[in-house]
């Protein structure tokens, strides 16, 4: 990516591990991220997929020295509203954004899709990359996460609120992958090389939730964390 180098960019941030192991990436390369991009549920109130409430994903932009923008959306018109949001950046003055997907070919493709609606040109900086080394590669740089997701399907309800680290990635069964990309579960990163302070926490109850049988009908646990003064 040298030839980005000094490139104003916008980060997909779920506020999870991949999505920031890639602006990590993506800075270290020489891009500026001005912008960092979060879908949120209808209300507001969660970020969509994670379930991360609002003031946690403002605290790492602001701990990671970036501009956050919000855009709620549900699944019906995800597409429509991230396309929008990408316009709204390149009227800003940005052309590029970056995403923190792996090896999924149909994932790459919807975002080279809707990136080219927007003239944006998208930046995978983990792309192709074998799974677990970059798992290795998040935590030997000294990253932290918690993990706020699991899908049923995969993982039981212990397995949520538990520190993403070696104890974690050991109890996985054989059948789970290292990083989750195949939707087993979801992280917060609070802490960092990236981070100019940690971003503090508190884990509340943990909420169960039935998927409708169009996504699939699977059952999903989320931590629920909240603020920490």
């Amino acid at each position: 990516m040298t030839q980005l180098e000094h490139t104003p960019a916008l980060v997909s941030w779920s506020g999870g591990k991949d999505s920031c192991l890639a602006m990590w990436r993506a800075r270290q390369s020489g891009m500026q991220i001005r912008r960092l991009i979060t879908a949120m549920d209808e209300s507001g109130e969660s970020s969509r997929s994670h379930g991360v409430p609002p003031e946690l994903i403002q605290a790492q932009a602001d701990a990671l020295g970036a501009e956050l923008r919000f855009y709620k959306t549900s699944w019906g018109n995800y597409e429509e509203r991230f396309i929008a949001t990408l316009q709204d950046a390149h009227a800003a003055g940005i052309r590029h954004a970056v995403f923190g997907d792996i090896d999924l070919v149909p994932h790459r493709e919807w975002e080279e899709e809707v990136c080219a609606k927007a003239d944006i040109t998208p930046v995978l900086p983990l792309w192709d990359e074998p799974r677990r080394k970059l798992v290795d590669e998040f935590l030997a740089l000294g990253f932290k996460a918690v993990v706020v997701c699991v899908n049923g399907k995969y993982l039981g309800q212990e397995f949520v609120g538990r520190e993403f680290d070696e104890a974690f990635l050991a109890d996985l069964p054989a059948s789970v992958d290292a990083c989750g990309e195949n939707g087993e579960f979801h992280t917060f990163v609070y802490d960092g090389p990236a981070f100019s302070r940690p971003v503090g926490f508190t884990r509340d109850r943990v909420l169960e939730y039935r998927a409708p049988e169009k996504f699939g009908a699977a059952t999903y646990f989320f931590q629920k964390l909240a603020t920490w003064n």
